[in-house]
């Protein structure tokens, strides 16, 4: 298998690898006792949103790390960056919703804002316009991170 085929495919299997998880802690998740019972956010989306959004952001982030991987002297920073976001990204679950930890998974949701806005502008001038495969990614993350942070305002 050759590169073109070989560097999607391993972001791929990474990212969903990742939400899958993430989707072992999280069972029941949104239909669970627990978090049906936390007073939400008004813009809270239905559950089946979060499945779908998750699907479309990592595939577009596999398109956004492949895109830079191409350029070799970015890889250890690239690395380094992804592999952060993507414990970060993994963590949230069980922290949010197997430990009831909400404080704790705001600050790890928020890590993993501040980190994707860095690597979007660290990469810009690398990629350009294509800086945009990363956006679904944090537009999502914007809308958890409130939803996370209504959750513990809201919440004895």
């Amino acid at each position: 298998m050759n590169n073109k085929f070989k560097i999607p495919l391993v972001f791929g299997v990474l990212n969903f690898g990742g939400l899958y998880l993430g989707a072992i802690a999280t069972n029941p998740g949104v239909n669970s006792e627990w978090y049906t019972s936390l007073n939400q956010a008004p813009w809270t989306p239905p559950g089946f949103v979060f499945g779908l959004a998750w699907t479309l952001i990592m595939i577009c982030f596999t398109v956004y790390l492949t895109v830079l991987w191409s350029n070799q002297s970015i890889r250890k920073t690239l690395s380094a960056l992804f592999g952060l976001s993507w414990l970060l990204n993994v963590l949230w679950n069980p922290v949010f919703f197997s430990l009831h930890q909400t404080t704790y998974a705001l600050f790890l949701i928020s890590g993993l804002l501040v980190l994707l806005m860095v690597m979007a502008v660290k990469f810009v001038k690398f990629l350009g316009y294509k800086t945009i495969w990363i956006l679904p990614y944090i537009f999502w993350l914007i809308i958890a991170t409130s939803l996370n942070a209504y959750i513990v305002l809201h919440n004895p």
